[in-house]
């Protein structure tokens, strides 16, 4: 009986480390997820932070396009608008003769025969030909 006792004790205590191993694998695959969760928690927080300053600087373009001073600008310096009381100036370039062609005369070329190609090829020189 004792014998029994022993071994039941020893198979619970093998149990129970088993399950205690169990239970020490599980905590640590979930720190590792819990840390790639937080990892991606940050990225997500500072993607936010940047979505948000581009749209307060977008707000701010569609306030200023939105208002009288963009709108006097654009047709001040795109448009080419005028006020009251400017003298528009308009720059007309100096009247010039049409332009004459020059004319540049192509030397002739100068047709050598088949063997005094080869003689030059040779001899590095063209023979004398009267």
């Amino acid at each position: 009986m004792d014998l029994l006792k022993r071994g039941a004790k020893y198979i619970a205590v093998m149990a129970g480390l088993a399950v205690l191993i169990f239970l020490v694998i599980i905590f640590n695959n979930r720190m590792a997820e819990q840390r790639e969760l937080i990892a991606q928690a940050e990225k997500i927080r500072a993607e936010l932070n940047v979505l948000r300053a581009t749209e307060a600087e977008l707000n701010a373009r569609i306030a200023y396009a939105t208002s009288d001073a963009a709108v006097e600008e654009w047709a001040y310096q795109e448009a080419r608008w005028v006020r009251e009381g400017d003298q528009p100036v308009v720059p007309i370039s100096p009247a010039q003769g049409t332009p004459v062609a020059v004319t540049v005369t192509t030397p002739e070329p100068v047709v050598y025969k088949n063997w005094q190609v080869w003689w030059a090829l040779f001899f590095d020189d063209l023979p004398a030909v009267p």
